[in-house]
């Protein structure tokens, strides 16, 4: 594992838990997301498009596990949800999705500036102002959750019936 040790069953401290202030603050400014993003006009499947893009990055199991049921709750499909790691490359997703998921990407990788200008030129094509702000700030909010569960490494178990 090239000079990587691996600690079994290493426990972690869950920081939402053990900060609770800080977690709250975080709770609000995500809700506060939410309503910006409706008050936009994006609808709740898009959200969680965004919401599941960037966990899909940050590769935060946790939070795919949350915002997949989520996804699913507000009719998103299973076949846009399959093929969502590759949304560039099928014909599943409106201007608006691609313009949204690509802020995404580039609000979780901000250094690579070719990318974030690109993002930012589709979102001015299909996007209003109030809509490229909104999608920034969820994908901000669920980039810090995201790190949240990672570093508190939260568990997903099986879900009965799922």
């Amino acid at each position: 594992m090239s000079g990587v040790t691996v600690v079994a069953a290493e426990r972690r401290v869950f920081i939402d838990k053990q900060s609770p202030k800080a977690y709250q603050a975080l709770l609000a400014a995500a809700e506060a997301a939410r309503e910006v993003a409706a008050e936009a006009g994006l609808d709740r499947r898009l959200v969680e498009l965004v919401n599941l893009r960037v966990s899909q990055i940050n590769g935060c199991a946790y939070c795919l596990n949350v915002h997949t049921r989520a996804a699913l709750r507000a009719g998103e499909t299973t076949q846009r949800l399959g093929v969502l790691p590759a949304w560039r490359d099928a014909e599943l997703f409106t201007a608006r999705e691609r313009a949204a998921l690509a802020l995404a990407e580039a609000t979780t990788d901000p250094s690579d500036i070719v990318a974030q200008q690109a993002a930012y030129a589709l979102a001015r094509q299909a996007l209003t102002e109030e809509e490229i702000s909104a999608a920034i700030w969820v994908a901000i909010a669920i980039n810090a959750f995201n790190r949240v569960s990672i570093m508190s490494k939260h568990p997903v178990r099986p879900t009965p019936g799922v």
